[in-house]
């Protein structure tokens, strides 16, 4: 019983139980491990200097990754970079697919015909999205995670780091011999930790013949780093990193022996959004070709009606106007070319020598059939009314105007009011449709007109005249022949008419 009383009493003045001198013991040992490490010209334990070699080594690896830094920035942001790693692993056939299916390829396949694109492009992407099972995907993967780390590796700025082992050096110039003098560890124990961060992801055994290819091809030919020098590297930071040089010098110049290094590698999956991107660029592709397809078709019409483009004749719902709204991810006047070019014709033709033709017809006519002569007559007259309408509704999107004032008060506080762009949204839907409302009563007016003068002019050429009784009586009216007139307007009803429906044709909500 004594002698346990006496152990326990000499054991308080012993170093078993004192944390401080079991941390000063596992120093030491710190300290023995570092003088039987490989790498232990690193580090003098006795002072708790960094010797210059690692400078060296820094310095070394500066050499190789300066010129590789300037061409990787940006690079772990860059889509371009994951399209082309996702494809660096396509074999030779899809690979051809898949260049039927860039932008330029679409756009060129266009000119056959929008059907047999659309089918085409079917095809081709039904075959490339069969190649992407779980192997592609995980090369893919393994592959872009490998060039991020190599990004990481890369962008780590080595400069500072030397400056404190040569205070002399400047930074990319590579015929300064440095003298790399030694650094107290405290100084350096920061980017110690931040170099085993980035070099822990590196590993000589992936694919690096890959890899540098893919950013071989993201840099238009340019190669990142010489290969040979690379792996050499990629070969001695493994090294390093095995012997733990690196963790020993940092736990004992911060004399935590406890310390646990983790570092997270990238784990980027790019493969499953390839196909979702490719997608995307193709109904974008197509939507362009649509486009230009459609604006050729309205330059044509606008030329075939109107000559010379047509003067702007809308005030307030115009293209210009509503670029404020546009550019504010808005939708914008959608229709003010069409409007605009729906005023010009009912000012230029409509009211001149249309108006004149249907007076001369419907007044001077004697019509069989009272019923076509009373709706050719209630189509003419809306189209007069649509044009009072037009000119209302152009108003109501001036600055003082019903539509206008609200959407200028509502714009200015759309960016800090979410409240405020719902309103801006409402509205531009509710102007946009009354626009689109006049534009197809329009054409339907127009196209009930047109339909009409087919009929007289039909009518005019026959031997025994069915619809018009007084033919002669007309034509002796008329300064112009009365046929070429009927003929003239007909024309130009049925190419405005065209146009119309090119603007209208794909209008949100509408089939077709």
């Amino acid at each position: 019983m004594a002698s346990g009383i006496l152990e326990k009493f000499f054991a308080l003045f012993t170093a078993s139980n004192d944390p401080e001198a079991a941390n000063r013991r596992r120093i030491k040992q710190l300290a023995k491990e570092l003088s039987h490490n490989k790498y232990s010209k690193f580090y003098h334990a006795r002072t708790g200097e960094i010797d210059g070699s690692l400078g060296k080594l820094f310095f070394d690896i500066y050499k190789i990754v300066s010129h590789a830094q300037v061409l990787l920035q940006n690079a772990s942001k860059s889509t371009q970079l994951q399209q082309i790693v996702t494809e660096t692993f396509f074999p030779k056939d899809i690979d051809e697919v898949r260049k039927r299916l860039t932008p330029e390829a679409i756009e060129e396949k266009a000119k056959a015909g929008l059907k047999e694109l659309t089918k085409s492009l079917n095809s081709d992407f039904t075959l490339l999205s069969s190649v992407f099972d779980s192997g592609l995907v995980a090369n893919i993967d393994r592959c872009y995670n490998t060039i991020l780390a190599m990004g990481r590796m890369v962008s780590f700025d080595l400069y500072p780091i030397l400056k404190k082992f040569d205070s002399k050096i400047t930074e990319r110039n590579f015929s300064y011999q440095p003298k790399f003098m030694p650094v107290r560890g405290e100084y350096l124990t920061n980017d110690l930790k931040d170099f085993l961060d980035v070099s822990f992801g590196l590993d000589p055994d992936q694919d690096w013949k890959k890899a540098l290819a893919a950013l071989k091809t993201y840099k238009n030919g340019i190669d990142i780093v010489a290969a040979d020098q690379w792996n050499k590297l990629l070969l001695l930071l493994r090294d390093i990193k095995r012997s733990g040089i690196i963790e020993l010098m940092i736990r004992h110049i911060e004399e935590k022996p406890d310390m646990v290094f983790k570092s997270k590698l990238s784990d980027e999956h790019i493969a499953e959004t390839y196909l979702e991107n490719k997608k995307t660029e193709i109904k974008a592709a197509i939507a362009k070709v649509v486009s230009a397809k459609k604006n050729a078709q309205i330059d044509a019409l606008v030329k075939t009606v109107f000559g010379n483009a047509a003067e702007n004749r809308t005030k307030f719902y115009t293209e210009k106007a509503g670029e404020i709204y546009v550019k504010k991810n808005f939708d914008g006047f959608l229709y003010a070319g069409a409007l605009n070019y729906l005023k010009a014709f009912m000012l230029d033709y409509l009211k001149k020598d249309i108006r004149t033709l249907f007076d001369l017809l419907l007044i001077r006519g004697q019509w069989t059939d009272q019923v076509l002569s009373m709706q050719t007559s209630e189509h003419f007259n809306r189209l007069m009314e649509i044009s009072d309408e037009l000119i209302v509704f152009d108003e109501s999107m001036a600055d003082g105007g019903e539509n206008g004032s609200r959407l200028k008060a509502s714009i200015v506080k759309a960016d800090r009011d979410k409240s405020q762009a719902r309103y801006v949204t409402l509205i531009l839907k509710t102007v946009n449709e009354q626009a689109l409302e006049i534009l197809k009563e329009s054409a339907l007016a127009f196209i009930a007109l047109g339909k009409g003068l087919k009929l007289l002019s039909d009518d005019l050429r026959k031997p025994k005249h069915e619809l018009v009784m007084n033919w002669k009586d007309i034509e002796g009216l008329s300064e112009i022949p009365l046929d070429k007139q009927i003929s003239d307007a007909y024309k130009k009803i049925y190419y405005f008419v065209q146009l119309l429906q090119a603007f209208t044709a794909h209008a949100p909500g509408e089939n077709g």
